[in-house]
């Protein structure tokens, strides 16, 4: 894992003075006691006006059959995240998003059917800028639709960044994209010079809305 290692001192604070420098931190595993700050040379992005919403979820979205809730059951997402052989999403990360969420700097994007959670996203806000962690998926598309409920939210309630760290086949298939540290960096402090408020909602989503929305941007 690159990066310099994390002081034993690290806070929900400091974290988010972190992420305001552009660093983020990760664990070698599940169980590592240390954690390591990363700032990649090459920044993952998704473009607020660029998520590709394909004809077959298209056809999701418009299906239903699913419930989008936000925030409803933030460690639930993350413990989702981290269900996989390996992961860097260590005990000591999971305890400190998890104060973060009940910071108010820390969000999931929900998607449940028949009254199981099927999918989600969840991340870090600070101005402007949202910082993407991971996601999940346990039926066909749920990151998916986790994500094109997310992304239209993060419209509406003025965000301008939408970070993922690293860019994956995955994710450029939606539409994200890598750009430069300078170029990330540079992003970055415009959107913390902003304000937003991911929990403001100027009106509501619908999976009808959320296509279109979409196709007016893309």
């Amino acid at each position: 894992m690159p990066g310099m290692a994390v002081d034993d001192g690290l806070t929900p604070e400091l974290l988010l003075r972190a992420y305001g420098a552009g660093i983020f931190p990760m664990a070698e595993t599940r169980d590592s006691p240390e954690l390591h700050w990363v700032d990649p040379h090459a920044r993952g992005i998704f473009p607020l006006d660029g998520f590709r919403i394909s004809r077959s979820l298209r056809r999701t979205l418009r299906r239903g059959g699913y419930e989008a809730r936000f925030n409803t059951d933030f460690t639930a997402v993350i413990d989702g995240c981290a269900a996989r052989e390996t992961t860097w999403i260590s005990h000591r990360i999971r305890d400190l998003y998890c104060a973060l969420h009940e910071m108010g700097h820390a969000h999931s994007q929900e998607i449940w059917q028949d009254g199981q959670l099927v999918g989600g996203v969840y991340g870090v806000t600070l101005g402007a800028a949202f910082f993407g962690e991971s996601m999940f998926s346990r039926r066909r598309d749920g990151s998916k639709i986790a994500l094109a409920w997310l992304i239209d939210r993060l419209r509406l309630t003025g965000f301008s960044l939408f970070d993922t760290q690293f860019i994956t086949p995955h994710l450029a298939s939606l539409g994200a994209i890598e750009i430069s540290r300078s170029d990330y960096h540079r992003r970055l402090q415009v959107a913390l010079a902003r304000r937003a408020d991911i929990t403001a909602l100027p009106c509501p989503q619908d999976a009808h809305s959320v296509i279109q929305r979409n196709s007016q941007t893309s």
